[in-house]
Formats: structure tokens, sequence, C-alpha cells
């Protein structure tokens, strides 16, 4: 029997006080941990330590339920990218993996971001691409005098399609090797090296380049 060359890679996927909806009303559990600092670097750390090759962050723009309710666990609350920026400043080889809807961004502030925490981290970062289905997040987010309207699967499916085409192409809009840095000379970037994308969709107009260099 011959190896496929495929490779098991282990991650923890941690959604605020854990798992199970119930799990902050455990004895051992602070009901506030999940916007306090110190406890998200300590599961990164214990992460690290325990050789895992990731942290995954699940993410959405809504409770999920009616305003108003009672909540019965805490919410995902803090920014996947903003708090996996904090993590990555007290890891060394942990991936970070952080959820981003394409329903509600723009591609060339989700490519920047990534690539911005990518080179924080150098290298360590992925991106968990979703749509959003959900009625209480499509509210968070209609126009001004207009009700809201929620597209259907194909629909929000297409427009994840091209985000994710747009996003790669702002990714490589510099070449490996645009950087020159030349002081006797004053060029900073090679000729030609930096280039726009000029994207034109059903959903999207991106002119680019990206605003940093080529990510780890």
């Amino acid at each position: 029997m011959t190896s496929s060359g495929r490779q098991l890679h282990l991650g923890v996927n941690v959604l605020s006080d854990g798992m199970h909806p119930a799990a902050w009303q455990h004895p051992s559990a602070d009901p506030h941990w999940f916007t306090d600092p110190a406890y998200w670097i300590d599961v990164a750390r214990t992460a690290e330590r325990g050789t895992l090759d990731a942290l995954f962050l699940a993410d959405s723009p809504s409770l999920f339920q009616e305003p108003g309710q009672p909540l019965v666990a805490p919410p995902l609350a803090l920014d996947p990218i903003v708090l996996l920026s904090t993590l990555a400043s007290v890891t060394t080889h942990l991936g970070l993996i952080g959820t981003v809807s394409t329903s509600f961004e723009e591609p060339f502030n989700v490519a920047r971001r990534f690539a911005s925490l990518d080179h924080l981290s150098r290298g360590r970062v992925a991106w968990s691409v979703v749509t959003s289905s959900d009625p209480f997040a499509w509210n968070n987010f209609g126009q001004t005098g207009r009700p809201s309207v929620q597209p259907n699967r194909r629909e929000r499916y297409s427009r994840a399609a091209e985000f994710i085409d747009v996003v790669r192409s702002l990714w490589d809009s510099w070449d490996d090797d645009a950087v020159l840095a030349d002081k006797s000379t004053g060029a900073f970037s090679k000729v030609g090296a930096i280039g726009t994308i000029d994207h034109r969709g059903e959903h999207f107009r991106v002119d680019g380049p990206l605003t940093l260099p080529r990510s780890p």
C-alpha cells in the first residue's frame, strides 16, 4: 500500500466561553472571559504548547435571535482579525484562522486586513470564507430608507466566488521581488512590478493594486 502524501492537521475551534452553550455556567468558568484578552492569550499559548497546528475563530455579524430577548450563551463578540492580531504577538508558530463573511464586506478591505495580519504573524494566517444566510445579520446591513433584501444561496455564492477571485488578484498585485528599497537610486520598487488588477465583474469593480507587498 503506497502513501497518499496526505497529512493530518489538528487545531482548536474556540467559541467564546466553550463549545457547549451552557459552558459558561460551569463553576470554574468566568462568564466575562470572552472579552478578556488574557483568556484568549492563555488559550493560544496552550494550543501552541500542545503543538496544535492552528486556532480557529468563527464569527457572525448577528446574535442569531430577536433583539431584546435574554441571551442563553455569550456572543461571538470580538472581531476575529482584531483578536488574531493580539494572538499573533504572543505566539510564534500557531496558525491563526479567522472567519469573515463575503456577504457584507468589500474585497479590498478583506485583502488588506488579512495581508497585514499575515505580515505581522510572519505567514501564519488563513481566511475562513463564508456567506451569511442569517436574516438577523442581513437586518444589520440594510441601506438607509430601504429594507435589507436577503439574496438566495445561488446569489450569495456567486458573489462569494467573485469576491475570492478579487482578493487573490489583489494579493498577487505585487511581484515577489517588487520591493527594491535602493537607497542609492531612490527607487523603492521595480518598474512594472506593482500592477492594477482592473477587475470588472457582476458584483465588483476594483482597480488595485493592494497597498502593501505580497504577504509571506
